[in-house]
């Protein structure tokens, strides 16, 4: 057992209980996504033993190196949200249950090609940040009906990565944004929020918040 995890969960567990009972929402309207990028297979088995199912990895090969130790666990899911370069999308197809990071027709046919049942969402840029990755809302309706053609992907909902700030208020209106786009596109699935910001996310609508930090400590030295 990873030391502290249990207590962490708990507290992740109330912030977001908190955070629904604010919104007027359900705790069941808000999936857990236990990001356990950097963090060895045994972080995920940990967290698999108090429940949690859902798990968020950011690289295809790190990923690949744990899927032996993890792959078989009942009822778990495996979400890629690092962006993916569609050079690695087959294995990505491969390794993983949900690809949250889908940005372009290229990658969807990718992707596809597969011809494996796969869940994805569509990563949208809204941040003028140059390191961030993602569609631009403009071209929200093309890739929309690109992967809508594909019939091996069903097409879940939007995720975004707002600019990093240590105050979780400046998030607000990018998680408001990419709810907007999702209501005009009628899509459920919202994934945005993260351990310093989940509150505001799940405020403005968030159906999944990837916590990593808030449940397995800091990533400094592991990196």
């Amino acid at each position: 057992m990873h030391p502290g995890l249990a207590e962490n969960l708990a507290a992740v567990e109330s912030r977001i209980a908190d955070a629904c009972s604010r919104a007027g929402r359900r705790r069941g309207e808000v999936t857990l996504l236990a990001v356990t990028k950097v963090f060895p297979a045994s972080a995920i088995l940990a967290a698999y033993d108090l429940g949690l199912r859902q798990f968020g990895e950011n690289y295809v090969q790190e990923f690949e190196a744990k899927a032996p130790l993890v792959r078989q666990l009942p009822g778990a899911c495996f979400h890629l949200i690092g962006h993916l370069q569609s050079n690695k999308s087959r294995r990505a197809g491969e390794l993983f249950d949900v690809v949250q990071t889908v940005d372009s027709s290229k990658l969807a046919r990718r992707l596809d090609e597969l011809a494996k049942p796969l869940d994805v969402l569509i990563e949208v840029k809204l941040s003028p940040e140059e390191a961030k990755h993602g569609c631009a809302p403009e071209d929200l309706p093309a890739l929309i009906d690109a992967i809508r053609a594909c019939p091996s992907l069903r097409l879940a909902g939007l995720m975004t990565m707002p600019p990093w700030s240590d105050d979780p208020e400046p998030s607000r209106p990018y998680f408001r944004r990419l709810r907007q786009l999702a209501d005009r596109h009628n899509l459920p699935q919202l994934s945005m929020g993260m351990s310093h910001d989940l509150e505001v996310a799940i405020e403005e609508g968030s159906t999944i918040v990837r916590i990593g930090t808030a449940l397995f400590g800091s990533r400094k030295g592991l990196l």
